[in-house]
């Protein structure tokens, strides 16, 4: 674990702490490649204050706190409930998914290698959507397509 001197994570906070607009966010997300753009997205804002605390209790990653199949299944059953038609259907590992995260002193987005060629056009709205001054995508099997927990996945 990469652990940054004191000097490093209080200008770290301080860059934070400058940003004039919302403030960065962790997150998930979903990539519609049709409309080229995210959909079901969840977040929540970082704080410097986060941050720091993170550091004093030596915990190198800050997540949102739900998983992709706690939304997907919420969001189905409430547009089942409502009859509404919803994009929330079938396997949600079979549509490209990511998560933003905070991890020691960077923030990373986690994607699967369905990102790759997009990687440009992916980098413009994460930037947009979570508010990130800076980020680093990690590639994983568990986000590529057709990986993850779905066996509990309504048909």
């Amino acid at each position: 674990m990469t652990q940054l001197s004191d000097k490093d994570r209080k200008a770290q906070m301080a860059d934070m702490k400058s940003f004039d607009e919302q403030m960065p966010c962790v997150g998930i997300f979903w990539y519609d490649m049709e409309t080229k753009s995210f959909f079901g997205v969840r977040k929540k804002e970082i704080t410097p204050k986060m941050v720091e605390e993170a550091a004093e209790k030596g915990v190198p990653f800050i997540n949102y706190p739900h998983l992709h199949r706690q939304v997907w299944m919420k969001e189905y059953f409430r547009a089942q409930a409502k009859n509404e038609e919803t994009k929330f259907t079938g396997d949600y590992t079979q549509v490209p998914r990511g998560r933003v995260a905070w991890n020691v002193n960077k923030f990373i987005v986690l994607v699967g290698r369905w990102a790759e060629p997009i990687q440009e056009e992916l980098t413009t709205l994460i930037e947009q959507e979570f508010a990130l001054p800076y980020f680093e995508f990690v590639y994983d099997p568990h986000w590529d397509l057709g990986h993850g927990w779905s066996g509990d996945m309504p048909k």
